[in-house]
């Protein structure tokens, strides 16, 4: 399978295979190593795969209590038990899709298999007391208290008994919207999706949806339901985990905010909803089911930051321009933000869409590096200082290939040559899997690492270290 990614205006990547190495130590701990490829026809992104810190965040810290979940569909949709821990897929996507059209590219996965981002449509935040508060920072949209100081929905919009597709469309749809972005010199050059998070103007999106625009000071609009536009700019953004907020203050006060569930009381068989805009299609509702959860992927610009994500994967049809679209449970709570898909398109310009492998950014993430962003404007990830082997594993588990001197890495007693096994007692496969579980944690953590060093196993504690990205 090969990797394409809609999210990019008439943009084509070349495909090979990658092995690359993982420096968890940029900076402070974490490098990356970019192998070379070729840059794509008519396009500027090559399409290298590269190595990512060891960093995460803790999705489960501000999850509140949720209430019971509703009934399911009947037939397939039901309930089985979760399944074990998945196999780390290395998937990658990025940036935002032309709109009018869906142009591929092609990017090669250690794991066969190929990620692709959609994008289009952003949710406003809106309907509030209070306006931004800009003193916070001096970035515009920024708020002193985070998500505590801004107007969000504290209750899910549905109760279990009314838990059906229609109503989660009818709910969540005002307060979903289409992003349309300038790339490649074209104010309308992208498009994606996104969700309202507040009563303030605030929207969540995918970073790969707005890089270009947010880069070049380039313009950005929300399309709400009704087709009216408001014109937005970038509060913050994470390459690393493949998240933007946005703010339009002429948005404020508009819209209902959608609420935030969590994807930690998802259950595979249980049924999501995915709303967005694909191939330029605004308020498009699909549904399907949770295939699985805590899949080790990539998403995002492989020529900046990687994000390396503990998704959800879905079996509702995702595509070319839902990219940043909330997915959904029947309570209407946002579970996670759709960002790739895995496609069976190869060759330059090969288009591709939905098979019913779709992934989505856990909804305890988007909280903390939202919350992050509107504090500051920026969102911060933990990093180790070790690079590792991302490729051609066997699944044993990670080898540590370098320590950053002066690193946590090296500071808690990790050595090269070292193969990690688990993280905190949850098993690590491959490079991939060290770099997801490392984020799903916080900088100033400590975490424990089970390693096998000359033929023994031991456990290592080491405390994570911040960085912004």
């Amino acid at each position: 399978m090969s990797q394409h990614d809609p999210d990019q205006p008439e943009h084509h990547e070349h495909s090979g295979d990658h092995s690359s190495d993982q420096d968890a130590g940029v900076p402070e701990a974490e490098t990356r190593e970019h192998p070379t490829v070729p840059s794509s026809a008519g396009g500027t992104d090559p399409a290298s795969y590269h190595p990512v810190p060891d960093a995460h965040g803790d999705w489960t810290q501000v999850t509140r209590e949720q209430p019971a979940v509703p009934p399911q569909a009947p037939g397939p949709w039901g309930y089985p038990a979760p399944a074990p821990a998945p196999v780390p897929q290395q998937l990658t996507a990025r940036h935002a899709a032309p709109s009018a059209r869906v142009a591929g590219w092609v990017w090669p996965l250690v794991a066969m298999l190929a990620l692709v981002v959609g994008v289009v449509g952003g949710v406003v935040g809106a309907a509030g007391f209070r306006l931004v508060d800009e003193t916070a920072a001096d970035r515009p949209g920024t708020v002193r208290d985070g998500l505590f100081g801004v107007d969000t929905a504290t209750e899910a919009p549905l109760a279990p008994e009314d838990g059906t597709i229609a109503n989660v469309a009818a709910e969540l749809l005002p307060s979903t919207v289409q992003i349309i972005a300038a790339y490649g010199g074209d104010d309308q050059g992208a498009t994606g999706s996104g969700f309202v998070l507040d009563r303030q103007g605030h929207v969540v999106t995918n970073n790969h949806v707005v890089a270009e625009a947010a880069e070049d000071d380039g313009r950005i609009q929300v399309v709400d339901q009704q087709g009216n536009r408001y014109d937005a700019t970038v509060v913050g953004r994470s390459a690393v985990y493949d998240l933007a907020v946005l703010v339009s203050e002429d948005m404020a006060g508009e819209f209902e905010p959608t609420a935030l569930g969590a994807s930690s009381r998802l259950r595979v068989g249980e049924t999501v909803v995915a709303i967005g805009s694909p191939l330029g299609l605004s308020s498009t509702v699909t549904a399907g089911i949770v295939s699985a959860l805590q899949r080790p992927v990539t998403t995002g610009d492989p020529d900046s930051d990687t994000s390396y994500i503990n998704a959800v994967q879905t079996d509702a049809a995702i595509n070319p321009g839902n990219s940043g679209g909330p997915l959904v449970n029947l309570l209407g709570e946002v579970v996670g933000v759709n960002s790739a898909i895995a496609t069976t398109g190869g060759g330059f310009g090969a288009e591709a869409g939905n098979i019913g492998v779709g992934f989505a950014i856990p909804v305890e993430q988007v909280r903390i590096t939202a919350d992050q962003i509107l504090r500051t404007g920026e969102a911060q990830y933990p990093i180790i200082g070790a690079e590792v082997r991302t490729g051609n594993e066997n699944g044993d588990g990670a080898e540590i290939q370098k320590i950053t001197p002066g690193s946590a890495a090296e500071e808690g007693g990790l050595e090269k040559g070292d193969v990690v096994t688990a993280v905190d007692g949850v098993r690590v496969t491959d490079g991939i899997a060290l770099i997801v579980s490392i984020r799903t944690h916080q900088p100033g953590e400590t975490v424990e690492f089970t390693v096998r060093r000359g033929g023994e196993e031991r456990r290592i504690s080491v405390q994570l270290r911040g960085q912004v990205g």
